[in-house]
Parts: structure tokens; C-alpha cells; sequence
């Protein structure tokens, strides 16, 4: 039975998606997750498959992908490396599990490989005190930060998530062609989701001859339907300013000057008309910006302009983590406002506030 068959099969199976050209996509899901489940794809070389990003480090992912593996023709121990567009662990979280069954390689760009080395080498507790003391600048509330000191003195801090994350074997190089034996797989620097965020362009004619320059695994940076997530660059050790949102805008154009025949993403599904979509995200942050300046009439702390924000549910029902999350794309946003010249701190103003100009 062709792979292609087998996407058919009972539902209790995986489901597999056969691109044609030697490439597939496994449906891996990720757990109590509104995204539902990570499209982990699967490249086949003339050293045998090369994984794109693995999936949670979840006993229910990890047998949804071996199965999936299956289901494309091989085994896990096939495997010759892991390609990870970004350290995230719906992409990142099984490859130490894969590399241990298999042998394979692990792959990623320099600048998220340092932010997992520096998530493992950590002190514990150090990623608490300084998520309380970037809470606490942004103007969050006394309720929202009580949780977080109280585990800070409880010593619950040993066991945040990534400190199990790989370590990569090897260094996915901007610009560069891949060592994969058969094919052309170019590494394509897309900052922005997190600062080393790559996608990687399978320079080939696309197997239905599709008009367009070959094939992009994107990961999260272009998705058809949803925006990735845009926050700050973690780092308790560097207090150097980015704009992680100047470097997504930035990264959007590099994508749409490659013009991609199809865009294999990391979540929803596979689509064509790469350029149409990056215009689309373009307005979508352009209208956004927009709005915060707008919200910015009042001066507004980042925490309070994340509370007045829209989102796609009301602030009260938001989840506790989620908030955090909001905050630091309100911060990403509010940063590369200043950057324009649209917005400024408010002098002397504690914690700080900031206001349109």
C-alpha cells in the first residue's frame, strides 16, 4: 500500500499527508493545545529521511509520529537528521528522543541553539526572578504576580519547561545549502517568532509543476491562517533592545521575494499564493499598529495596553500563562512603535508608561 493509500485509512491511524517528491507531513498532536497538532514533515534523501521539526515531548505525540514514520515507509531508526525551524517544543521537544532512537543528527540555527543552552544551563529559579521582575516593569498587577513569587519561594522553579531540550549536533547557517545528498535545501533566516527562526526552501521543481521557485517548510513564520505569536527575545543575561516585530516584518518581505510554488507550514495546512499571504500579514500588523497607537491617545503601561488589546476572547478569559504572553507581543509591538517614532516613554513615569506621538 502506498503512503498516499494510507492517509486514507481508519482514523485511528496517523494522519499522513504524502506531498508527492519524496516529502510527507505527520499530523503530531500537541497536548491541550488550541492548535490541535504540529505538521512535522519528513524528507527523504539519498542518506535516508530527514525529519522538519519532531513535535511535544508527549508519549502520545511520540507514538503518533513513529507510526507516521511507518506510514511513509520507514522506521524511526531510518533516520539520518532533524532539521528545527525554531526551539519552540512543538517543534523542538522530541528531537533528544529521536536522536537517541536513531542516531540522527539535530540541526539548528545559532541563535535559538543559545537560547536552549541558556534555558539548561539556568540556575533554578533564574527564569522566575526575571519573568517577575519583566512583569513587574510592564505594570502587572500584585494578583497576577503573587503566583510567581509564591513558586520562586517554594522552589518550584526546577521544573519550568525546555530544560530538557536538545542540544543540536550542528548549525543551520543562513544562506547556506544543506548537506542533504540528493536534494537542495536551503536555509532561509526568518527572525521574528523567535530570534532564530529558519524556514527552508527545497530549491526543486515542484512535483505538479506548479508555477513558483519549489517549496518552503516555513514552520511558524507563514501560516494560512493565523499570525504567529510576535513577543520579546528572552534573555536575563543581555538587556540589549530588539524588535523582534521589525524582524518579522523584515523576514516577510525575504519570503515573498522567493516566491515558493507552496508553502509547507508547521500548523493548519499546506497552501500556494506565499506572496498573497505575506501581504495579508503585512496589513493585518499594520492595522494592529495602528490600533495600540490609537489605544496610546491615554498613556498606558504595557500591562494595561495588553488588557485593552483585542484579542480572540475577552482579558478576563484569558488564561493566567496566556497573559504573559500577551504582555510581551503588546511589549513587541509597543517597542517597534518607538522604533517608528510613534510612540515614547512617558519621563519619569514608574512603572513605565508610554503615549502616542
Amino acid at each position: 500500500m502506498t503512503a498516499a493509500a494510507r492517509t486514507g485509512a481508519a482514523e485511528a491511524g496517523p494522519r499522513v499527508t504524502d506531498h508527492r517528491g519524496g516529502v510527507w507531513s505527520i499530523a503530531v498532536p500537541i497536548p491541550d493545545n488550541p492548535l490541535g497538532h504540529t505538521l512535522v514533515h519528513l524528507l527523504e534523501t539519498d542518506r535516508g529521511p530527514v525529519l522538519v521539526d519532531t513535535g511535544w515531548d508527549d508519549p502520545d505525540a511520540w507514538d503518533t509520529l513513529t507510526a507516521g514514520i511507518t506510514a511513509c515507509g520507514f522506521d524511526v531508526t531510518d533516520l539520518h537528521g532533524v532539521l528545527i525551524t525554531h526551539h519552540h517544543p512543538d517543534h523542538h521537544g522530541l528531537s533528544a528522543r529521536v536522536r537517541e532512537a536513531s542516531g540522527a543528527w539535530i540541526a539548528l540555527h545559532a541563535a535559538d541553539a543559545d537560547v536552549v543552552r541558556r534555558t539548561r544551563e539556568a540556575e533554578p529559579g533564574r527564569w522566575l526572578d526575571y519573568l517577575i521582575a519583566k512583569l513587574t516593569a510592564a505594570g502587572a498587577p500584585d494578583g497576577h504576580l503573587a503566583p510567581l513569587r509564591a513558586a520562586r519561594a517554594d522552589g518550584r522553579a526546577r521544573g519550568l519547561p525546555g530544560q530538557r531540550a536538545a542540544l543540536p549536533d550542528r548549525e543551520i547557517t543562513a544562506g547556506a545549502l544543506l548537506d542533504l545528498p540528493g536534494r537542495r535545501l536551503r536555509a532561509v533566516w526568518t527572525p521574528g517568532h523567535t530570534p532564530g527562526h529558519v524556514c527552508l526552501h527545497l530549491e526543486e521543481d515542484h512535483p505538479a509543476r506548479r508555477p513558483g521557485h519549489g517549496r518552503l517548510f516555513s514552520g511558524d513564520h507563514l501560516l494560512p491562517g493565523i499570525s504567529p505569536h510576535i513577543g520579546l527575545y528572552e534573555d536575563p543575561d543581555d538587556a540589549t533592545p530588539t524588535d523582534p516585530l521589525g524582524d518579522y516584518l523584515a523576514s516577510l518581505d525575504h519570503v515573498a521575494r522567493l516566491a515558493p510554488a507552496e508553502v509547507l507550514p508547521a500548523h493548519q495546512h499546506a497552501f500556494t499564493d506565499a506572496r498573497g499571504r505575506v501581504r495579508e500579514l503585512l496589513a493585518h500588523h499594520e492595522e494592529r499598529l495602528a490600533g495600540l497607537r490609537a489605544l496610546l491617545a491615554v498613556p498606558r503601561t504595557p500591562w494595561q495596553l495588553a488588557e485593552a488589546m483585542e484579542w480572540n476572547r475577552p482579558w478576563e478569559r484569558i488564561p493566567y500563562g496566556s497573559r504573559n504572553i500577551a504582555v510581551s507581543e503588546a511589549e513587541a509591538h509597543l517597542r517597534h512603535l518607538v522604533r517608528r517614532g510613534l510612540a515614547e516613554a512617558v519621563p519619569g513615569s514608574e512603572p513605565v508608561t508610554y503615549r502616542a506621538v
